[in-house]
């Protein structure tokens, strides 16, 4: 799931490759469940988010998700990644989010 059409967008302005490996890794969390898939598809961020790790020839890519209710996941922010470490701008825009997303 989605939180909402921001996130939505900023999935579609991934080139395509990127889109593929978001799919494929949401379907190894579908398939598994989050507890069973780890690196190098994703990573504990703290403060309940996590991110799915994308990369492709074009570059490497994030999407941070956190847990929501009835088994489900929600996507919070989706980007490209220039940095070694995950911007703490990042974070914050999907701790935002899930605020939002929780009222």
């Amino acid at each position: 799931m989605l939180a909402g059409e921001a996130v939505r967008r900023e999935v579609l302005r991934l080139p395509e490759g990127l889109q593929a490996d978001f799919l494929r890794i949401g379907d190894l969390l579908k398939a598994h469940g989050p507890q069973r898939v780890g690196m190098p598809y994703v990573r504990p961020l703290g403060n309940k988010l996590w991110e799915m790790r994308l990369h492709d020839e074009t570059g490497i890519a994030r999407a941070i998700y956190a847990a929501g209710q009835g088994r489900r996941l929600i996507v919070l922010h989706v980007f490209r990644k220039t940095t070694q470490e995950t911007p703490r701008r990042a974070i914050d825009t999907a701790l935002r989010r899930l605020k939002e997303f929780d009222r």
